[in-house]
């Protein structure tokens, strides 16, 4: 077992182990401790605690001392070191037209370092700055280009919640965020409503994700079919937060939606997800039937209509054609016209007889 102790050098920041060097630390002091950066100002979260060995990585860094008056106004005159840096980088970044934005500025307990933080789309050449900066402070100058979720983490705000950032208040790392854990919430999917201020996915949508995904366990997908107390029927909405659902029900006429615990609705397996309840489905099927009742009615009526047809053409056929020994109908003389004779039996080419008549042959 190791003795350690939890300092943090900023109050949302994380939470780094010290050796106390066999000092009792409770917790709330401020100390001073060696970091990679030198000497520097934290304060003491977690008091002396034995931990295993592995959870902890080697070298560990010793606390110095605990801070003292001194050491608190020395923190104070750093702060404002920081602020007059801030406004003067500032001034020189336009002086340079680099394309950046300056987040904050911060100075080493002992004045070894002064760091400027700042965001930008892209890679910003800041050689030229940090001569400018040297020359001004004469110190070393170190300038670190973060995100923006970073950017928000320092400068802090208000959430659309109405209260803290999360990370300016108790996140201690940044968790990857993805579009699926809002679907998973069933959120509205419109870039305003699910981001932060920072331009990038709600934080609370991952931590908030675990209990989500326990609730869907039991919760019922929309357009499944379901079987409840009161019989199947299709889920049609759920709420996850509240445990109810609200299911159509097969045996409904109206189609209207019953309200069930989703712990009461067992989801059936091997059916259609977006099939129609059963009265829509009786009430398609009737349809249908009587569709193809009035298709074979009309059928049935035309047939009987061209039978009916064909009769009466008969019977006008058959009044139409004379009787049997009845004289033909004499043909009417057209008005103004010459009237035709028979012609004789010489005139048809013929003899008397009725032999043929005879011409001479005509030459090869």
């Amino acid at each position: 077992m190791t003795t350690i102790i939890g300092v943090r050098f900023k109050s949302n920041g994380k939470m780094y182990y010290f050796d106390p060097c066999g000092t009792d630390v409770p917790a709330g002091t401020g100390v001073i401790v060696e970091t990679a950066r030198g000497l520097e100002y934290g304060e003491c979260v977690q008091g002396n605690t034995d931990v295993p060995e592995q959870t902890v990585v080697q070298p560990l860094k010793r606390m110095v001392r605990i801070a003292t008056d001194a050491d608190h106004k020395t923190l104070e005159r750093n702060k404002k070191r920081a602020d007059e840096a801030f406004v003067i980088c500032k001034r020189k970044i336009e002086e340079r037209g680099l394309e950046m934005n300056l987040v904050t500025a911060e100075c080493t307990f002992d004045m070894n370092k002064m760091l400027f933080y700042f965001t930008a789309d892209g890679r910003v050449d800041f050689r030229e700055l940090v001569k400018d900066l040297a020359g001004i402070f004469r110190t070393r100058i170190e300038l670190r280009q973060i995100g923006v979720r970073d950017e928000a983490k320092m400068i802090g705000g208000l959430g659309t919640c109405g209260r803290e950032l999360c990370c300016c208040s108790y996140l201690e790392d940044f968790h990857p965020v993805s579009i699926n854990m809002a679907k998973d919430q069933n959120l509205s999917l419109n870039p305003a409503k699910i981001s932060g201020v920072c331009g990038r996915l709600m934080c609370c949508l991952k931590y908030e994700h675990e209990a989500y995904a326990e609730l869907q366990k039991v919760t019922p997908k929309l357009g499944s079919v379901v079987d409840t107390p009161e019989g199947r029927g299709k889920v049609i909405s759920a709420q996850m937060l509240r445990g109810t659902c609200k299911v159509q029900l097969d045996d409904s006429p109206d189609h209207t939606l019953t309200e069930f615990q989703c712990t009461d609705c067992c989801m059936v397996k091997g059916v259609c997800r977006n099939r129609q309840n059963a009265a829509a489905m009786a009430e398609e099927r009737r349809k249908r039937e009587e569709q193809a009742a009035a298709e074979l009615a009309a059928k049935a009526a035309k047939e009987k209509q061209d039978a009916a047809d064909g009769e009466t053409a008969e019977t006008a056929a058959q009044e139409a054609q004379p009787e049997e020994g009845a004289a033909p109908p004499r043909r009417r003389r057209r008005r103004g016209g010459r009237r035709r004779h028979k012609p004789s039996a010489g005139a048809a080419g013929g003899t008397a007889d009725g032999a043929p008549a005879t011409h001479p042959a005509e030459p090869q």
